[in-house]
């Protein structure tokens, strides 16, 4: 059963490779945020909160809806911590009944075996666990040590592919841990990666040499997924920029909570339309606006997202500035959002 799951996991990104290169006329990768309270309080994250209630399952199959409308290849939920939405698996099950693929990024803190097979019946085809230090401590507790017993799980249970995210930068005391955490991740038979942290723009912290000596040895460990991808990598650990063509807005749409449609997780405001609205006429508009964060930006997605048009149609229409996340409200209000 596992290894048919995985077989017709590779045609479907096989299929989703092929579109995303045949036509520009669609969003790639949407990323939903069902619920934006979190279980955890990572003193350098500022995707949460402690408070919000979950998107009704009405609204948020709303959504998946319209996303497959714009004609969206794959969708990733996140958070805050999507395991807290009480109708996470009918969510997921939405987005397969379009033929869209289904993807989850979660602290994994409240899986248990149950909710592993749940995940296989519902379709999830991929999970990333983010996982920040071996022990806990007052910056994160995505600690190795709480969650081994999670991903031994995940490597005999899970029908879908997981991949172990670790960051360096941004506060994290013990970037060695990185290496510690790849590793076995390897050896339990999962897919491992590594991501700077960023700044409340999504730009380039800067990194101490111990860490980019820790990038560099994780460039070379085993066991690699699609989100080791990541090239543009080796400019910002330098402190270099990278030239290239972000097309957030367009092949990347970043849904909040609220429905409206960003440019990523960093960058709540712009263009801050509510995707109930949202047409190819806006998706051809910001697939063609060049926007002024791009050259360090750390946004691992959407710069994997930008190589299906890497070769093709220059950015010709005016440079967009940043929004800085605290502006958010004023968009809701402008368009009424509650």
């Amino acid at each position: 059963m596992k290894r048919s799951a995985r077989i017709n996991s590779y045609w479907r990104e096989f299929c989703f490779l092929a579109r995303g290169l045949l036509s520009t006329d669609h969003p790639v990768l949407a990323h939903v945020i069902p619920m934006r309270r979190c279980n955890l309080a990572c003193a350098y994250c500022n995707e949460y909160d402690k408070f919000s209630e979950p998107v009704p399952l009405e609204t948020m199959c709303r959504r998946i809806d319209k996303l497959a409308e714009l004609g969206t290849s794959a969708v990733i939920v996140s958070g805050g911590e999507p395991l807290l939405h009480p109708n996470l698996d009918k969510i997921i099950v939405r987005i397969r009944r379009h033929g869209m693929l289904a993807a989850l990024i979660s602290n994994c803190y409240l899986l248990t075996q149950e909710r592993i097979l749940r995940l296989n019946d519902a379709g999830l085809e991929y999970l990333q666990v983010s996982i920040d230090n071996v022990n806990p401590d007052d910056v994160s507790k995505k600690s190795l040590k709480l969650l081994d017993k999670k991903l031994i799980l995940l490597s005999s249970l899970a029908e879908f592919k997981v991949n172990i995210n670790s960051v360096i930068g941004g506060g994290i005391r013990t970037p060695e841990d990185a290496l510690v955490i790849a590793k076995r991740a390897v050896e339990l038979g999962l897919t491992s990666s590594l991501g700077i942290i960023h700044d409340s723009n999504g730009g380039l912290r800067p990194l101490s040499p111990v860490e980019r000596e820790i990038y560099e040895q994780m460039k070379s460990l085993g066991k690699k997924g699609y989100t080791r991808l990541n090239y543009f990598q080796d400019n910002l650990v330098e402190g270099r920029s990278n030239t290239w063509r972000c097309r957030a807005g367009a092949r990347y749409l970043y849904i909040c909570e609220d429905g409206l449609v960003h440019y990523c997780s960093q960058q709540r405001g712009h263009p801050g339309i509510p995707l109930d609205r949202y047409s190819r006429e806006d998706i051809r508009r910001e697939y063609l606006t060049r926007k002024s964060c791009a050259d360090y930006c750390t946004i691992g997605c959407v710069h994997q997202v930008a190589v299906f048009d890497f070769w093709r149609d220059p950015q010709t229409l005016p440079v967009k500035s940043p929004v800085r996340t605290d502006q958010v409200p004023a968009m809701q209000e402008l368009y009424q959002i509650r």
